[in-house]
C-alpha cells in the first residue's frame, strides 16, 4: 500500500529522521530468522517512548494503516512481517532498564531491552532473569510470543515471569496491567491476555518482570545415548523421579554432527542430553549423582561435566547456536523450523515419529528440544525456492502438530503462531479461535494491529 501523504507528514513531524521509507530499512524488516518472507513495510519508525508509540498508533489508526511491532527479528513464524503493508514500529531504541527493585525481586524494562542486557544489569544484585529462548531476543518480543526456553522446566515461561505491562492500544490509549504485588484477584487477567498476543491486541511499551536468585552452585553435563528412544525415555524418567532439573535438553545425532562441524567439538554422533542443576553445593552434587545413576540405566555414557562458568558457557553456547550450526549441514539452505509440545508420557513416541517422517521424506532435519516440559523442535533444511522441498517440510511440520493435538498437546510450545501456524489454530482451539477473533475485534475494530496473524480473518 502507499502511505497517505498526511500520515507521512505527521510522522515526520513527530519523529524526524526516525522515520524511514528507504529501501534498505524496509527490506531489513521484511526478513525473518526462518524461511518466512513478506513484502517490506511501507515505512519503518523508531520511537523512544510510550507516548511516541501512542502518537504513531493514533495517527495510523486515523489513516487505516497497519502497524507491526518489531523487536530483534529473531522470531521463527513470521510474527513481525508486514504481510499487508503499513508501518513497522521498531522498538529497539526503547532499551532502558527503568527500575530494579532487588528487595521485591522485580525489574521494569522497556520492550527493546534484551535478556542478556538485563542480566548484565543484574549481576551486582545477586538476581537474574531466567527465561532463555537461546537467541538474545528483546523482552518485549519474548512477552508478545510467550517465549520460554532452556530453563523453563524449572523457572517457567514468560507467562510465569511477567507481572505487569504497559500497553498501547489500537486507539492510542496507554494502559497498565498487573501490579507489583505477588498476587491479585482484581478482575480479568489483562497481563495474561497480552502475553502471547503477538502484537495483535496492543504494543507492549514496558514490562514488570519477576526475577530469581542466582543459584549458589551450578553444574552442567552432556552425555550420549545409543538411541533417540533411550535418550527421550531417560528424560521422562528423570522428570517422574522428581530430580529438580534447571535445564534438560535433547539433541539428536544429526544435531550432534552439526555441533561438531560448527563449534569444533568431538561429540559422538549419537543422541545426547544436556543437563544443568542449580542449588547449594550439596544439593547440586546429590542431584547430579541421582541423574547420572538414572541415565546409566538407559545406556548413557561419556559424561562430560562442566562446573566452571567458562565450561558451562561453552556448553550452552553450543546448544543456543543450534540454528546456525544446523545450517552448516546443507550450505545455502534455509530452515523450516517448527516446534510442538506434548504431555511427557507421549514425548518418546512423538519424537520418534517425527524422526521417521523426516527420514521418509529424505530431508535433513535435526531435532532438538527443551524436553523437560515436552517441547521439541525440528529444523528442516530446504533449498530456497524449491517448492517441492518446502511443501514436504511443511507437511512434516503439520503431521507433528496433528500428532501433538491427538494426545492433548499443542501445535507450538514456544515459537508462537505468526503466519506459519495460523492454519492450524482452528484444529487446536475449535470455537475458541473465534472467541480470540472476537476479542481482537473488540480491542482493534479497525484491524490495524499486526493484521493477518494469530486470529481468523474477519468476514
Amino acid at each position: 500500500m502507499t502511505l497517505p501523504p498526511d500520515l507521512v507528514q505527521q510522522l515526520e513531524k513527530l519523529l524526524g529522521p526516525r522515520l524511514s521509507q528507504g529501501a534498505a530499512d524496509r527490506d531489513h524488516h521484511a526478513e525473518s530468522a526462518s524461511f518466512h518472507r513478506a513484502p517490506p513495510p511501507d515505512a519503518v519508525v523508531w520511537p523512544e517512548s510510550a507516548e511516541e508509540v501512542s502518537e504513531i498508533v493514533r495517527a495510523c489508526a486515523d489513516a487505516g494503516v497497519p502497524v507491526i511491532p518489531w523487536g530483534t527479528g529473531t522470531s521463527l513464524e513470521g510474527h513481525a512481517l508486514a504481510t499487508r503493508g503499513g508501518v513497522t514500529i521498531d522498538l529497539t531504541r526503547m532499551d532502558k532498564v527503568t527500575d530494579i527493585r532487588a528487595e521485591d525481586m522485580q525489574a521494569s524494562v522497556q520492550p527493546g531491552v534484551t535478556r542478556e542486557a538485563l542480566n548484565t544489569e543484574l549481576r551486582a544484585t545477586g538476581l537474574f532473569f531466567p527465561v532463555d529462548p537461546g537467541a538474545n531476543a528483546s523482552l518485549g518480543g519474548m512477552a508478545a510470543t510467550r517465549a520460554s526456553g532452556t530453563a523453563a522446566v524449572r523457572y517457567g515461561t514468560m507467562r510465569d515471569n511477567v507481572l505487569g505491562l504497559q500497553v498501547v492500544l489500537a486507539d492510542g490509549r496507554i494502559i497498565r496491567t498487573g501490579t507489583r504485588a505477588a498476587k491479585t484477584s482484581a478482575g480479568y487477567d489483562l497481563t495474561g491476555l497480552f502475553v502471547g498476543s503477538e502484537g495483535t491486541l496492543g504494543i507492549i511499551t514496558e514490562l514488570t518482570l519477576r526475577l530469581h536468585g542466582q543459584p549458589e552452585d551450578v553444574a552442567a553435563a552432556v552425555c550420549a545415548f545409543d538411541s533417540l528412544e533411550h535418550a527421550v525415555e531417560c528424560v521422562n524418567a528423570t522428570i517422574q523421579s522428581g530430580i529438580p532439573m534447571a535445564r534438560i535438553e535433547f539433541v539428536d545425532a544429526v544435531a550432534a554432527r552439526a555441533f561438531n562441524l560448527y563449534a569444533g567439538t568431538t561429540l559422538p554422533e549419537t543422541p545426547h542430553l544436556m543437563v544443568e542443576f542449580h542449588g547449594s553445593p550439596s544439593a547440586v552434587r546429590e542431584d547430579a549423582e541421582r541423574f547420572g545413576e538414572l541415565a546409566r540405566e538407559f545406556g548413557a555414557q561419556g559424561f562430560d561435566w562442566a562446573t566452571s562458568p567458562e565450561d558451562r558457557t561453552r556448553l550452552w553456547r553450543m546448544r543456543h547456536g543450534a540454528y546456525h550450526a544446523c545450517l552448516i549441514l546443507r550450505p545455502g539452505a534455509t530452515g523450516v523450523v517448527t516446534d510442538v509440545c506434548v504431555p511427557m508420557s507421549h514425548l518418546p513416541a512423538a519424537v520418534a515419529a517425527a524422526a521417521e517422517d523426516i527420514r521418509e521424506a529424505g530431508l535433513i532435519g535435526p531435532i532438538v528440544g527443551h524436553v523437560g516440559d515436552g517441547n521439541f523442535h525440528s529444523q528442516l533444511l530446504v533449498e530456497p525456492g524449491n517448492e517441492a522441498e518446502i511443501t514436504a517440510a511443511k507437511r512434516i511440520a503439520t503431521r507433528m502438530a496433528e500428532r501433538a493435538l491427538a494426545v492433548g498437546g499443542t501445535i507450538t510450545g514456544e515459537h508462537g503462531i505468526g503466519i506459519g501456524k495460523r492454519p492450524l489454530m482452528a484444529a487446536e482451539h475449535g470455537e475458541g479461535w473465534q472467541v480470540m477473533g472476537a476479542i481482537k475485534a473488540a480491542l482493534d475494530p479497525g484491524n490495524i494491529l499486526n493484521p493477518g496473524k494469530l486470529v481468523p480473518d474477519r468476514n
